[in-house]
Order: structure tokens, then sequence, then C-alpha cells
């Protein structure tokens, strides 16, 4: 499997071209030549997440690791989660499942995309005797979950940026109260996507590297993590349905790429009726799929943080793959003046999600009832975010009558305040999550301007 750039500039990569370049010298977005497809008879004799991934993850990777070299590095990877199943399943009721992707180290969906990141970082710096530095943007778990699977390296240093405010205090301590010479926190007088457009800058500029150190991607851009994601949208349509049913998944969304993994293993062969794009009133990809307006506006501060971001940075590879028919100079002319300007496809070429996706976009008010009802009704907690994939699931339910796998994607106890909000008494709150509060902060205050935060970087390397 080789790969290549969404706007055409990067051809014929190898796994570990991508994985170690994160961003297309082009300014787009790695994607495979062609998709892979699973053997779904194979994987209905499976019965754990990791020999689910053996299944998956090698279809990516031949072109730099044997499978038996995956396999060993699978054996290593999704360390300290505190469910044996990895991504348990919750039956609410007939309908709606719930996928709870929040068992690892950092209590949220990204330890899957990230430990796997950092696994394959880990092998491809010990071969080539070289370190790294780990850069990355985070309105919320990205970068805990980053630091925590980079944190063991020590050929690696991770700078991660956060917006300064606009995150729980729980998410932010687990950034800031780790103190390893490798990590560096950096807050951001900023918002989200300030801190997301100076990585991007990074990527192109690498004025603050050492002679030919890597620079590695960790949001949602590397390809890596898009795999880790694919292996469990196969894991539970395996549980609940023995993939022979095609179910709806609900996704809470910001940066679109928990959403395009779950589209990714759709063109890989999983059944899947509907997708629904689950938002909060940051909603870009809602108007898009509603409207066919894909332009960029103010943030607003949301009870789910998570999604508080006004450019979907994942979704230029559902342009290029669905709408553009993999022409990538259609992908690169549509991107060229965005976000100056939106993106508005032609009609035909719009309808085309129609059949696929569904979205809908949820305000605060809703978020905190829904926490209220799913308690009151199932005695069972719940994070804001899942409480707008819930809510999205509800208010659609008339167009559809399939059973619905939504994704919980953080622990509830990460978000103190809305569950407060919700009226609802909190007691159970994982050591790992509580820890954070008996450790003093350590981060470094910056304002959103590239070249001083570039500057840091070099002046801190190795």
């Amino acid at each position: 499997m080789l790969f290549h750039s969404t706007r055409g500039g990067d051809k014929d990569k190898t796994f570990e071209d991508v994985l170690m370049q994160g961003l297309a010298s082009d300014g787009g977005l790695f994607m495979p030549n062609s998709w892979p497809q699973v053997n779904l008879d194979s994987l209905r004799s499976k019965s754990s997440f990791l020999e689910v991934a053996k299944e998956v993850v090698p279809l990516f990777t031949a072109s730099s690791f044997s499978k038996e070299e995956v396999e060993d590095i699978l054996e290593k990877t999704w360390h300290d989660f505190s469910d044996k199943d990895i991504a348990p399943i919750k039956h609410l009721d007939d309908q709606k499942v719930v996928l709870e992707l929040f068992h690892g180290p950092t209590a949220a969906f990204k330890d899957f995309g990230l430990q796997l990141a950092a696994a394959f970082f880990n092998e491809v710096l010990n071969k080539n005797n070289k370190t790294a530095i780990v850069l990355g943007a985070t309105s919320g778990d990205t970068g805990s979950a980053a630091i925590d699977a980079c944190k063991k390296f020590k050929s690696i240093k991770s700078f991660i940026l956060i917006p300064d405010g606009n995150m729980s205090e729980i998410q932010r301590r687990q950034m800031t109260t780790i103190d390893q010479d490798n990590v560096f926190t950096l807050r951001i007088k900023g918002t989200f996507d300030d801190c997301q457009d100076i990585v991007k800058e990074a990527f192109h500029e690498r004025t603050f590297l050492h002679n030919d150190q890597y620079l590695l991607a960790v949001n949602s851009i590397n390809w890596v993590r898009i795999i880790g994601q694919i292996c469990y949208y196969f894991y539970a349509s395996l549980k609940v349905s023995n993939l022979k049913e095609s179910n709806n998944f609900s996704v809470p969304t910001g940066n679109f790429g928990n959403v395009f993994a779950c589209y990714a293993a759709h063109k890989m062969g999983l059944p899947v009726n509907k997708i629904i794009v689950s938002v909060n009133s940051n909603d870009i990809l809602n108007r898009f799929f509603n409207n066919n307006d894909y332009s960029k506006q103010k943030v607003n501060e949301t009870a789910s943080p998570s999604m508080d971001i006004s450019v979907a940075s994942n979704f230029e590879r559902l342009i290029y793959d669905l709408y553009c028919d993999r022409d990538s100079n259609a992908c690169n002319e549509f991107y060229s003046s965005f976000p100056d300007k939106p993106i508005n496809l032609p009609v035909d070429i719009w309808k085309k999600s129609k059949e696929l996706f569904l979205s809908y976009a949820v305000n605060d008010h809703q978020t905190i009832n829904a926490l209220q009802k799913i308690y009151s009704l199932y005695k069972y907690l719940i994070d804001p975010h899942t409480a707008v994939a819930l809510v999205a699931v509800d208010e659609i339910s008339a167009k559809n009558s399939s059973k619905t796998i939504v994704l919980s994607t953080a622990h509830p106890a990460k978000f103190p305040e809305s569950i407060a909000d919700a009226g609802i008494e909190m007691n159970d709150i994982p050591k790992k999550l509580s820890d954070v509060f008996d450790k003093e902060e350590r981060a470094f205050s910056l304002l959103p301007d590239k070249n001083s935060i570039f500057k840091f970087i070099s002046d801190n390397n190795f």
C-alpha cells in the first residue's frame, strides 16, 4: 500500500514516509492509493479488539513493515486500559448502543490513534538512530493522549499548543502536570484555530529543527491515527451485529477525523447505513451537509469544548475522495481560496453525501438536558460530547430505523462543570484523573505568534 496527497504534490509514498511526514509537502493530506478490503468472514472468527487490529492495520503498513513486525508492535500498544475489552459496548435500549472509547490512560478516544502512532514512531526512530519533535494542537484530549503515548521515548520531545481557556480543568491539568524534560505544554493566548494554524505553518517552515530531525504530526492529519480509529468501527460492528447488519454510527466531531475513519472503514467493506455527523454550535460541518455551506466562522465556547473548532482539517479527505472522485486538481482548486472564501460544491456533486451522511447541530441547553435524560432513564453517566451524539440520534430518528452505535469519546469525569449543570452528583472519578489535582502545573504562556513559538521550540530542542 502506497499513499499520495489530496492535492497531487506527493505521490507513491510508503507508510513510513506518511507516518513521519504527517502533512503532505503541498499542504494536502495523505490518502491510500486505493482502499484495501477487509475480509469480513475472517473478522467474524475474531473476538478481541487486538485480533481485529491485527487484521486491519497491516493492510496499510506493508510498504514499510512486515505483518509479523506489525503484530509485534500491536502487542505492545494500547497499554494501561482499564477495561479488558479495550472498547466495551453498552446497550442503552434496542436501538441505541454506546461504544465506550474512554478506558485508556488519558480517558479519551485519542488514546487509540496516538498510542499506535507513538509505537510506530519509536520503531522508525530506533531503526534510523534519530530524534524527533512532536508538535500538536489541541482543544481537549489530543495533547494529553500524545504526551502520554510519547513521554517514555527519550528520542522524542513533545510540544503541545493549547488555547488559553476553553477546555475543562482536568483536560488542561492532564497536560500541564507532566513534569518531564521532554514534554512542553504551551498555553497560547488565542483559540484552537490559532494553535492549529501555527502547527500547519510549522510543518511548512521547519526552522526550529536541528540537523536531520523528524517533525511528527500527532493531530488527526496523520494517517496512522485514522488507522487506529478504523479498528474500533470494525470491532464495534463485530460485537453488535457480527458484521452482518448495516448499523448507523453517531459520531461527535470537530476536526472530522473520527467521522472520516468511519467513512474509511465503510470504503474497506464495513456495513454502514448512515454516518451521523454530530456537532455543537460550531457547526461548519452541519452547515455543509445540510446547506452546502462550508464557511469558516468565529469559534464559540461550548459545553463540549473538544468540538470547538471552526475548520475541520480532515474534511479535505472527504472532499477529495467522495466529492472530487480522487481528482487532486479539483480538490486543490476548492481549497486554493479557502478559508477566505467558502467551499460551495455544485449541487449535483454535493448531493453525493445524502446517501451516507446525516448531520445535526446541538446547543448547550440540549446537551445538558441529554445528560439529565440519559442518567434518569438508564442510570448511565455520559460526557457532553457523547450527549451531543445522542441528541443527534434522537432528533433524526424519524429518518432511520437501523440500530445506532454512538461513540462515547471521553470519560464524564473530565467535564465536572457540565455534570454539575445537569444536577448530577459524580462520585466515581478514576484515580488517573483525580491525581492531576494533586500535582503542580507546569506550562509556558505564549502569544499566537509563530516566530515566538518556533524560537521557543528551537531553544528547547535536543
